[in-house]
Formats: structure tokens, C-alpha cells, sequence
């Protein structure tokens, strides 16, 4: 770690970025902003397969955010961190609002790129989640960032993954540009409601999330086209041009009114164009283009994703399952991300959390989202206005098939893809590796189990060659009592007990 900090400290005062340094150690700096950025979410696969190409550092091969799991099995990591914890907001939950006394730090950002490196070099990390205070105003703070990144790119040539938190406020502009540069991008929702954020965090607006995020779909949507489609996975989110703001034709027309030849207005769009010519100006650097806007470069490939709090408002779980349905549908998110609230500013306007954060109700709202990216499943399916939160003893797939048992039992060397995903104990593989082996033979209870189906919650449900596995009375009482039973002690709610929750993954 410490020739890390001196290989550091020698990049510390160059340039503009010399008034951002201050009298604070690298070291220190690295254990504030470290610290910082623990409550920003982001435990995901990359989305991003860009192998090396032997001229630049790294590759975002199968890469993903702080100790996951890739589909190769493979755990690995990023350097966390924030820009800066000095912030003009005073968002009432945030720990680094204005009005808190506590240790302020700002990089540089040829120390965030000289981190990254050398722990990169040494095999620490595969990649960087860089997020920020505010620091000024929005745009001061995400020229910052893009500088950061930019650097990071073109003078120290790295090629890894990078997930960048986008500003609420900050200029369209930036955040196009900023865009060409990080494989991922987010924007914090914050709170489920306009009526929250404007009552926790009054510096910020719905529409001041809402739209950047809109920007960053569009900007994806058209980089994708003007890149060609060529696979089936890109045809998910094109289906025709209309989206475009102006036609192809179009945009070489105004390009070359401006300026540009056809070669260099190839999947460059006017803002792009402007960018090129603005920084040329100031970094003397004719080969910009090679990183912004050009075909070779996608606009945030790895899509982008959000975060709200729960439990800091008082909304419903039904309430936050179709706010995160509106998200996947209207702004095609990647992922959104539930954070139990924790009120460490023990701020007495703000609910109290000396039990302990709601991390099973966070569990559950995971579970849930699963449903619906995976499983077919709607919010309005989940719950209801009459019955707003998830059962916490059994999962929501769980509590969905109890509800609904005049659909069961389902017969499995019969019944759909899409059916028998709905079934508890039944996941995407195993019902893919069910509908694959009927074709050859009938099959039975022990021939599923080694699919990986889990009996102990689908045998309930099912059927094979008409015959339950056991004599079970369809009552939900009945189900639902053996389902909560099935499960490990430690997570029951017995009379009089006290249980004292602790955090859970998805696959438990």
C-alpha cells in the first residue's frame, strides 16, 4: 500500500488540479473517500465484455462491481471510492451533507487515475466505481469526473471497466460526454417519491434525476443504432429509428455545415463534434475524437442503473415495486437498487434505527425486482393497495403461488416455459433444462431435483405424470405454515422471539 501512496504523491500538484490537492495525505484521502463511498449500492455483473487489445491496461471482460461473482465464477473487485465528500447539498440522510462536522477530502484526478493503476498493476481491483459529493455546482464537479475519466482513458491507457455516477443538475452536455467515456453510469432516484426528496433533500428535484436519466437511455438507444445491430441482444432495445432526433442524412448534413468531413462525422453526433473541438482547444490534443463519439467507442454499453432508500419515507413496498416497474419500463435500467435506510446522522426528524436497518425488507424488495426482470412477473401481481407489503417469513414468489393456488398443481412434463417459472423452488435454468429433457422422456421427482429445482418449495405445486409427491391439501394456511417451517431456523419468527436479522444474499 505505501508504494502505492508514493507513486501517488508524486502526480500531486500538477496542472490545474494542484488547488484540489490541499495539505491532506493521499493516504488519508483514501481512507475518507474509501469510507465515503460505502453507501452507494452497486453489486452487479458488469454488462460489459471489451477483451484487451494489447495497447491498452486491462480489459471489462466479464467484469463486475466490489466482490461478485461473473458467470465464469470468478470473484473480483473495484477501487470504490468517491471524488470528494465536500458537498453543497444537505440532504437530511446523506452523512456528508453540508451541515455535518466531519473530515472533508477531494482528490485529484491524477491521484483517483495513479490509484487506480497501481492497484490494477498489483492485481487489487479490475476496474473503478468513481462517484462524488458536490463540490461548487454539478457541472464544476462532473468536469472533474471527466477530466478524471478522461484521463484515465487517454494519458494512462486504461481499458478496464469504470462505473461513474452522473450529477443531478449537471449540464446535458457533460453528461453525454461522460457517457463515451465509462462502461456504466447511474443516478442516484434517492427516495421513491417527489414528496420525500423534496422533504429530505430539498436541494434536489425529481425532474433533476429523472432527466439526465432519460438522456442517458436516449444516448444509448442512439449509439447502439448509429453502431449497427449485431446481435439479438442489442434488438431488445431497438425495434425502429423513430427515436431518433434527426435522421442520418440529417446529421452529416449539420456535420459538415460545421466543418467536419464524412470520415469524421462517422457516428459522431453534433454535441460530440462541439466537445472535440472545445477540448482540442485546450489540451492541444488532435486525436480526441478517438475516444469521444467515434464508432469504435459506445455510449455507456454497459447500460445504466439507480438507487433508492427504504425506509426513510414511509411508502409501501407496493409503492416502491411499481416505482421501480415505471424505471425498467420508461428508462430501461439496468438494475435498480434498494439501500435500507440508516440513520446516521442521528437526526431526530428521520425514522430511528436503533434495531437495526430493514434488511429483510430490502431482501424482499430484491427478490421481488428479480420477479419482475426475470420471471414475467407485474408489481400489480405481487401486491395491492390492500395488501402493500411483502410477507416477511416466506419469499414473494412464495406468497404470490399461496394466493393464487387455483393455478396449481402444474403438471411438469406439460406445462410452459413461462409457467413453470412462476413456480416456487423453480428458477430460469432449471426451467430450461426441464423443457430441454421432456423432449426425450418423462420425468419425475428425483429427475428435477437434479435439475436444481428445490423441492422443499415446489412440491407444493407440481405434478409429474399427474401424481403430487406427497398427499398436500391446496389450503393456503396450510402451505403457507409448511413453506415458513422449510425454512432455516435461525429466520423464523417464533412467539415472543426476538430475531435479529442480518444481511442475506440473493440465493438464500
Amino acid at each position: 500500500m505505501s508504494d502505492i501512496i508514493t507513486e501517488s504523491k508524486k502526480h500531486t500538484g500538477r496542472g490545474s488540479s494542484a488547488v484540489l490537492a490541499g495539505n491532506i495525505s493521499v493516504e488519508e484521502k483514501l481512507r475518507i473517500l474509501g469510507d465515503g463511498a460505502k453507501y452507494d449500492v452497486a453489486c452487479t455483473s458488469s454488462g460489459v465484455d471489451r477483451k484487451g487489445n494489447g495497447k491498452t491496461m486491462g480489459s471489462a471482460e466479464g467484469c463486475g462491481i466490489c466482490h461478485t461473482f461473473t458467470p465464469d465464477g470468478r470473484c473480483i473487485s473495484l477501487l470504490k471510492i468517491l471524488f470528494t465528500n465536500e458537498c453543497i447539498f444537505d440532504c437530511k440522510y446523506c452523512i456528508n451533507r453540508a451541515s455535518n462536522d466531519i473530515p472533508r477530502a477531494t482528490f485529484t484526478p491524477d491521484e483517483v487515475c495513479t490509484l487506480t493503476i497501481e492497484f490494477y498493476r498489483r492485481n487489487y481491483i479490475e476496474g473503478l466505481f468513481l462517484s462524488s459529493g458536490i463540490i461548487k455546482s454539478p457541472d464544476y464537479t462532473i468536469e472533474l469526473i471527466y477530466e478524471t475519466i478522461y484521463k484515465l482513458r487517454k494519458e494512462y491507457h486504461f481499458n478496464g471497466y469504470i462505473h461513474a455516477k452522473a450529477i443531478p443538475g449537471a449540464d446535458s452536455f457533460l453528461v453525454e460526454q461522460l457517457g463515451y467515456l465509462a462502461d456504466r453510469m447511474s443516478i442516484n432516484l434517492e427516495l421513491p417519491t417527489g414528496e420525500g426528496l423534496k422533504r429530505l433533500a430539498p436541494n434536489k428535484s425529481r425532474k433533476s434525476i429523472l432527466s439526465p436519466m432519460k438522456e442517458i437511455q436516449t444516448g444509448i438507444k442512439n449509439n447502439r443504432y448509429m453502431n449497427g445491430m449485431h446481435n439479438k441482444k442489442s434488438l431488445m432495445y431497438i425495434s425502429d429509428a423513430s427515436y431518433l432526433d434527426e435522421s442520418r442524412n440529417a446529421l452529416m448534413d449539420n456535420l459538415a455545415k460545421a466543418g467536419y468531413g464524412i470520415k469524421q462525422a462517422e457516428g459522431m453526433s453534433l454535441k460530440e463534434a462541439k466537445a472535440i473541438e472545445t477540448i482540442s482547444r485546450k489540451t492541444d490534443n488532435t486525436d480526441v475524437g478517438s475516444y469521444i463519439g467515434t464508432k469504435n467507442r459506445y455510449f455507456v454499453p454497459a447500460g445504466q442503473s439507480t438507487q433508492m432508500i427504504i425506509g426513510a419515507t414511509d411508502e409501501t413496498d407496493y409503492h416502491i415495486i411499481n416505482v421501480s416497474e415505471a424505471l425498467y419500463d420508461n428508462y430501461d435500467l439496468k438494475r435498480v437498487f434498494y439501500s435500507a435506510f440508516i440513520n446516521v446522522n442521528n437526526d431526530n426528524t428521520l425514522p430511528s434505527t436503533e434495531r437495526g436497518p430493514e434488511l429483510l425488507r430490502e431482501h424482499r424488495l430484491y427478490q421481488a425486482d428479480w420477479l419482475l426482470r426475470y420471471y414475467g412477473f407485474k408489481a400489480g401481481e405481487l401486491l395491492t393497495e390492500d395488501r402493500p407489503y411483502f410477507n416477511k417469513q416466506i419469499d414473494p414468489k412464495c406468497d404470490w403461488a399461496v394466493r393464487h393456488l387455483g393455478l396449481f398443481p402444474v403438471e411438469i412434463n406439460r406445462a410452459d416455459y413461462y409457467t413453470l417459472l412462476r413456480v416456487p423452488g423453480i428458477g430460469v435454468k432449471s426451467a430450461k433444462r426441464i423443457i430441454s429433457a421432456r423432449r426425450h422422456c418423462r420425468l419425475d421427482f428425483n429427475d428435477i431435483k437434479r435439475m436444481g429445482v428445490v423441492l422443499k418449495r415446489a412440491l407444493y405445486f407440481i405434478t409429474c405424470e399427474g401424481k403430487m409427491m406427497y398427499d398436500t391439501r391446496l389450503e393456503e394456511s396450510y402451505i403457507t405454515h409448511h413453506l415458513i417451517y422449510n425454512e432455516k431456523p435461525e429466520r423464523l419468527i417464533g412467539a415472543g422471539e426476538q430475531i435479529t436479522y442480518t444481511q442475506m444474499s440473493l440465493f438464500d
